[in-house]
């Protein structure tokens, strides 16, 4: 039995899930940052990505969108089958 590695998560994806998310509720940076505790700052350099952010942003981000968070982390697997998707 071969056994492969994983392949590659697409962190652009996750950057457009968050900025559609964020544009179809018609927020600006600044009431994302209200409903979700995060700074502006962090918010515009996770979505321009700057940075990855860390599991406890991306917490704090689906909760403020209201979507499950792996709904949301579920885009890094853009370009390739999902976990459990070959059954």
């Amino acid at each position: 039995m071969t056994i492969f590695p994983p392949p590659d998560p697409d962190p652009m994806a996750l950057r457009q899930a968050l900025a559609r998310l964020r544009a179809e509720r018609g927020w600006s940076y600044d009431e994302l940052a209200a409903r979700s505790g995060l700074s502006r700052r962090t918010l515009i350099e996770v979505e321009q990505g700057r940075t990855i952010g860390s599991l406890g942003t991306w917490h704090a981000l689906a909760h403020a969108l209201g979507v499950p968070l792996g709904e949301l982390l579920d885009s890094l697997c853009a370009g390739h089958e999902r976990p459990g998707s070959e059954r």
